[in-house]
């Protein structure tokens, strides 16, 4: 390829509104360019490193047994309202009625639609295992689109779907494709974890998230440095920091602190540290009828420490011996419902003496406190020396409720725990009998009779694996490219090469010489100025490079330099072909 043939679109400096680094690049080597909020053209540069992504995502789960079809983009909204999903996934969902009125929906996820296709077409135990995937355009109406194509509207994703007879088959055939994903990370040359994830609204109960490392990632990653443990901040668990609960040492007393509406606050004024105050958080869940008119509201009141954060995908999962749940849909309590349970306003909060009894679910390490702060329902008072058993019974339920922090016991008991940042760009899900319970989708067993499909499914981001990239692997000068991604593997720049015979040669042999071995290599034959002409590439992000010029031609040099060097290295002419096939199959990512 030459780069005259080729378009070559670079930019100085990155649009106004490009907020993160991936973004700003991505705009300013020409990857992509905006149409719209949220909606990106994928330039002729950008697209060559999808289709490398997509090939590597197609060989290995081809070789894993997975086999491509391709579902419309364009989904009858009668599948969706069949799992109910019609109606609870929320704004970004898009749907439209067509020119009759029906409803439709553009396709954010393919369940519905695959199961559709199962249950016509999958009708016997024999014809499983099956695992389908599609790489196909996808379109989230995000509230507030940004980071470019990070968490744009329309994107590209490949999702695969598994369908099996039984729970064993189900997970033999999770861990077939977690493997496949293992892999394909591993030849994308990006450092990545994979962790245990919740499963949020697409549900199921077994779920892990490939997180690409980077500093700038939304995501953080709990690990245990000295043990095998990762999980997401949702998933990981927190252990109870007190082994067992300390006896009282000192007497229940009411203390004013005025002003101090805050743990932070209370603990300044008495003087203690902040670990031994409790946070009251009140939270609501309604029960509705068919007509969604509540019928019944149950207050919960929640203590976590007060340096602690609640974590809300645990507390949706909290459930009382009566079977109650929190539930996703859960909500902070009014002030109206406060005052009716408290007999005061927020920030003076407490379990001891309520007003109206409720559900108490405290965390872990809560439960084991003594001597502990709390608010005393009477503003602006708190109580301190409040112990469990003697000054207020036992909570209803103990739970699991904060955020883990760095330091925590790692819950496999092999070390503490530590955090890093990372990007969600893969994540598989066993998702069991949810879809085609709901779609009626069956097959006939061995026994002869009609069973729900054991599903799965995997996604992969393949637009958004190149910002995640980028915000791992770049440096002033532009985009740090891995080898297997990368646009081009290597650039010629010749120097002169529209003014120099010899350039143009030396150029244009090394040029067939590197594609007669397979080599994707670009020769930047535009006679741009050679600082020009390098800030293109370095910002472009080629991981190769080679210079030519007459006065090193004259001496039977070259310059070879990586992307990832500082410096460029002189190379005989007679054995740079070998040379710079040598770097390519010792090249790092």
């Amino acid at each position: 390829m030459k780069a005259s043939q080729f378009f070559i679109s670079t930019l100085k400096e990155a649009p106004a509104d490009a907020e993160i680094v991936s973004h700003k690049l991505m705009m300013r080597a020409g990857f992509i360019k905006k149409l719209g909020a949220g909606l990106y053209n994928y330039m002729p540069m950008g697209l060559r490193s999808i289709r490398k992504v997509e090939a590597i995502i197609r060989e290995e789960l081809n070789k894993a047994g997975c086999v491509e079809l391709s579902m419309p983009v364009v989904q009858p909204a009668e599948l969706w309202q069949e799992t109910g999903r019609f109606g609870k996934m929320g704004e970004e969902l898009l749907r439209f009625k067509d020119r009759h009125g029906r409803d439709f929906v553009i396709q954010p996820t393919a369940e519905e639609v695959i199961t559709d296709i199962a249950r016509q077409e999958l009708r016997s135990y024999r014809q499983l295992p099956k695992n389908f995937y599609q790489i196909q355009t996808k379109f989230r109406d995000e509230r507030r689109p940004r980071f470019g194509i990070m968490r744009g509207r329309e994107f590209t994703m490949k999702d695969a779907y598994s369908f099996d007879r039984d729970q064993e088959a189900a997970g033999k055939t999770y861990d077939g494709m977690y493997a496949a994903y293992i892999r394909i990370f591993e030849r994308l040359g990006l450092q990545f974890r994979a962790v245990a994830a919740d499963t949020g609204a697409i549900g199921g109960d077994r779920s892990h998230e490939f997180q690409v490392i980077a500093d700038t990632g939304e995501d953080a990653i709990i690990y245990c440095p000295t043990s095998d443990y990762a999980a997401n901040i949702e998933l990981a668990e927190a252990l109870s920091l007190n082994a067992e609960r300390a006896a009282p040492t000192e007497a229940m007393a009411k203390v004013l602190t005025p002003g101090a509406s805050t743990c932070a606050k209370v603990a300044e004024q008495l003087g203690l540290p902040l670990s031994q105050t409790v946070k009251a958080l009140v939270l609501a869940t309604d029960a509705r009828n068919e007509a969604d008119e509540i019928v019944k509201t149950t207050v919960w009141l929640l203590l976590i420490r007060g340096d602690h954060e609640l974590n809300e995908v645990k507390a949706s999962k909290v459930k009382l011996p009566d079977g109650t749940t929190l539930g996703a849909d859960f909500r902070f309590a009014t002030e109206a419902e406060i005052d009716a349970h408290f007999g005061c306003p927020p920030g003076f909060l407490g379990p001891v003496g309520l007003k109206k009894p409720l559900k108490i679910v405290a965390d872990r390490t809560v439960v084991n406190m003594a001597d502990f702060v709390c608010g005393a329902n009477e503003a602006p008072y708190h109580l301190r020396g409040v112990n469990w058993g003697r000054d207020l019974p036992e909570p209803d339920v103990v739970a699991d409720l904060r955020n883990v922090v760095e330091g925590d016991p790692s819950p496999d008991g092999k070390g503490v725990l530590a955090i890093q940042r990372g990007i969600e760009v893969g994540h598989v899900f066993y998702l069991g009998t949810k879809y085609s319970q709901a779609m009626n989708a069956t097959f006939l067993d061995v026994d002869g009779k009609p069973k729900p499909f054991e599903m799965g499914c995997y996604g992969i981001g393949v637009t958004r694996i190149l910002g995640a990239a980028i915000e791992q692997r770049h440096d002033e000068r532009g985009i740090l490219w891995p080898e297997s991604i990368a646009p081009f593997t290597v650039v010629i720049c010749p120097v002169g090469y529209d003014r120099s015979e010899a350039v143009k040669a030396a150029a244009d042999a090394l040029h067939a010489e590197l594609l007669a071995k397979g080599v994707d290599v670009i020769l930047d034959d535009r006679g741009e100025r050679p600082g020009a002409m390098f800030a293109d590439w370095e910002l472009i992000g080629v991981p190769h490079r080679v210079v030519l010029g007459d006065k090193g031609l004259k001496d039977g040099l070259a310059e070879y330099q990586a992307r990832t060097e500082s410096e460029a290295s002189k190379v005989p002419v007679a054995e740079l072909l070998g040379h710079v096939l040598s770097r390519l199959q010792t090249a790092t990512v």
